[in-house]
């Protein structure tokens, strides 16, 4: 195997316990002050019902978006989201306003609108869709119940595998990810979707991965033995020791991530973003909350073997 660390470091990661805990506290406080501000986060059309129209157009519009979203806020319909679709040669936008009505109204007047002020492209519809306030409902409850079921499986599996503690530290390493994620949603504005929850969704799995490996680690240098046992050192020592296969495994998937948040098209950027946010808190986490959870614990309330 290659290794990108050839010898092993003897870095003090937990040295830095208590201000770890000030900064992740600081970054929570301002995703809940960035969500009280903007009175909740920007949910997309799939969580508030709304109208989504998808037109594909004769002529290059990527410089015309502006004009084209000029036209749609002049319906007052709301802040309207407006995107290219897949290439450029398809000629393809996407627009989804948050307003509904009978029938297919809106859709009918984003059409006549844009066929008035703007001749010089024609068009032809290729979508239109309409969801209503209880589907969004619907939605918002089974993304929740799909995030907190995910919670507990992985606490009951850590628990199971490790023990008590280890689970515990892991799920709150996974919370720590996830409202991190959710407050760059909420300080940049951006649409919550279902791409976001998608993507919540593997934070998680991305992030307890990490954590597992580490915690596997600990085990192993623990070889069952607790009593007269510095945990600091030994989970201190198990980070360095799988510090060269994080670096890695992490830079492996932010290459990806960033060429997707910032040259990807508009269908996966947010994905992308979530992840990128979510991929280095989560090995953040791992490093400095995670390992801090566990030793805290075992100090207030000792693990047994």
């Amino acid at each position: 195997m290659i290794r990108l660390i050839k010898q092993e470091t003897k870095i003090d990661f937990l040295k830095i316990r208590k201000p770890a805990y000030v900064f992740s506290l600081a970054l929570l406080a301002i995703t809940l002050v960035s969500i009280g501000y903007h009175k909740g986060f920007n949910l997309s059309i799939e969580f508030t019902g709304g109208t989504m129209v998808q037109l594909k157009f004769d002529k290059p519009i990527e410089q015309d978006i502006g004009k084209i979203r000029s036209i749609v806020n002049g319906l007052n319909f709301g802040s309207p989201e407006i995107k290219t679709i897949g290439s450029a040669a398809n000629h393809e936008v996407q627009i989804t306003v948050k307003a509904q009505a009978e029938g297919v109204q809106v859709g009918e007047s984003i059409k006549k609108a844009i066929l008035e002020k703007y001749p010089e492209n024609s068009f032809q519809l290729r979508t239109e869709q309409k969801i209503g306030p209880k589907i969004g409902r619907e939605l918002t409850r089974n993304a929740v119940l799909a995030i907190l079921l995910g919670w507990l499986a992985i606490i009951l599996y850590i628990w199971i595998r490790f023990n008590l503690p280890f689970g515990v530290a892991g799920v709150v390493g996974i919370l720590h990810d996830c409202f991190i994620t959710l407050g760059f949603f909420s300080l940049t504005n951006r649409e919550i979707s279902l791409a976001t929850i998608a993507a919540l969704l593997t934070i998680m799995g991305y992030s307890i991965n990490d954590t597992i490996v580490i915690f596997d680690r600990v085990r192993e240098n623990l070889g069952g033995k607790l009593h007269g046992v510095n945990l600091s050192d030994i989970i201190n020592r198990s980070v360095n020791q799988m510090l060269g296969r994080t670096i890695i495994t992490t830079g492996t998937v932010l290459f990806v991530l960033i060429a997707f948040s910032f040259f990807g098209g508009e269908v996966i950027r947010d994905f992308a973003l979530a992840m990128l946010v979510g991929c280095i808190s989560g090995v953040y986490s791992t490093v400095y909350i995670c390992g801090n959870v566990v030793v805290d614990w075992h100090r207030k309330w000792p693990l047994r073997a």
